[in-house]
């Protein structure tokens, strides 16, 4: 009984978790419920940068209508912090008010903490549960558990495909191929992700200004990144959209003009001249650099060719792909990944832990690439919280 309780509870933590989302960045997405006797005494969530702990804005909160927490469960998604960051340990905090057990989804991966703030709370006597709804919680923080751990940022593919894998006509044609409803959540995913990705030719076909278009969230704008490797961007085209407080970031070489790259930088342009092999980009230094200047995630909505290349670096971590009931056909039509391919089907990119989810009339399919030399990603597994480890 008990432990079908700490499902519902951490299921409810959560979903106050993702609350956050696009706002906590690159803290984590933490929810946190106090329950005593079955019941809410109270809960909170981390919901801004800066801002209180999801522990502390639940006790806090319990605190300011005067409840009493001794013998309490507090449930959380995260460990508990142990260390004095912006805000102070919250794992102090729960040993002062004397709550009885504390029951957390998955230990921070952050090297500061790594087990700290549990340890704490069972010096301090208090039983503490982990594993509920691990999987769960972890796929919630992917991207946080990835910049933490590598300092690269998560990387997602998007694109709108046709059940026969083309993302435009053979005349470049691609408004719209998926739906309203998977357009709209697209957008929701530019607002939680640190930078949006795509390749010149992107811009030289579509010219999209690259923001979040959601209403009251113009403020959650991606950072517009360009790969660019010979300088055809302009400072006319709309990504640098006066509307937008996001930086524009120009990938590209050093057989960019030095007048144009004078030209970009002087309209705020930041540019990163990585030159790599056949006088392209070096898309694993591109993410290294990104990954050192505090950008945590990347929506990459590349062509087919940027798709591809991402790909097979082992630089894609997540792919969302929208599939529309739309057939377009033609050999010449732009496919999802344009390249040489691979020549043996043994050579084929795995994808674990897949998802298909209908959104309006189309399907997400979500799933993870299998990097090259990599075991496949366990990301998958019940999600009963069937295991937990348990210890006084």
């Amino acid at each position: 009984m008990e432990l079908t309780q700490d499902v519902k509870w951490m299921r409810r933590a959560l979903k106050l978790a993702e609350k956050g989302w696009g706002r906590t960045r690159p803290n984590p997405l933490v929810g946190c419920v106090i329950v005593r006797d079955g019941e809410i005494l109270a809960e909170g969530y981390h919901a801004a940068l800066g801002k209180a702990h999801a522990e502390r804005a639940a006790i806090e909160k319990a605190q300011s209508h005067g409840i009493d927490l001794t013998g309490a469960t507090l449930y959380v998604n995260l460990e508990p912090c142990s260390h004095f960051g912006r805000t102070p340990p919250c794992a102090d905090l729960i040993v002062e008010n004397r709550l009885a057990r504390v029951v957390i989804a998955v230990e921070d991966p952050n090297p500061i903490v790594a087990g700290r703030g549990i340890q704490t709370l069972r010096t301090a006597g208090i039983e503490v549960t982990t594993g509920v709804l691990e999987t769960e919680a972890r796929q919630l923080n992917e991207i946080f558990i990835k910049h933490i751990t590598t300092g690269k940022p998560f990387v997602i593919l998007k694109a709108a495909i046709s059940i026969d894998g083309k993302i435009a006509t053979h005349t470049g044609e691609s408004k719209w191929i998926s739906g309203a409803q998977s357009r709209k959540l697209v957008h929701r995913w530019r607002s939680r992700t640190a930078a949006i990705l795509v390749g010149i030719n992107t811009i030289l076909q579509d010219d999209p200004s690259l923001t979040t278009r959601l209403h009251g969230k113009r403020d959650m704008d991606p950072a517009r990144i360009i790969v660019d490797s010979k300088g055809r961007l302009t400072p006319q085209h709309r990504v640098f959209n006066a509307d937008s407080k996001a930086p524009v970031i120009v990938a590209t070489t050093s057989a960019i003009d030095p007048g144009q790259a004078q030209k970009l930088k002087q309209a705020s342009a930041t540019l990163l001249v990585l030159d790599g092999p056949e006088g392209q980009v070096d898309l694993q230094a591109l993410i290294d650099q990104l990954g050192e200047s505090g950008i945590d995630s990347i929506l990459l909505e590349g062509g087919g060719r940027l798709n591809e290349a991402f790909l097979r670096a082992g630089l894609v971590d997540k792919i969302m792909l929208f599939m529309a009931p739309k057939i377009i056909g033609g050999s010449a039509s732009i496919a999802c990944f344009h390249g040489e391919g691979t020549e043996l089907l043994t050579d084929a990119i795995p994808i674990t832990d897949m998802t298909v989810t209908p959104v309006g009339d189309d399907f997400l399919i979500e799933g993870y690439p299998q990097k090259p030399g990599r075991q496949p990603q366990q990301l998958a597994g019940p999600s009963t919280g069937s295991t937990p480890e348990r210890t006084t």
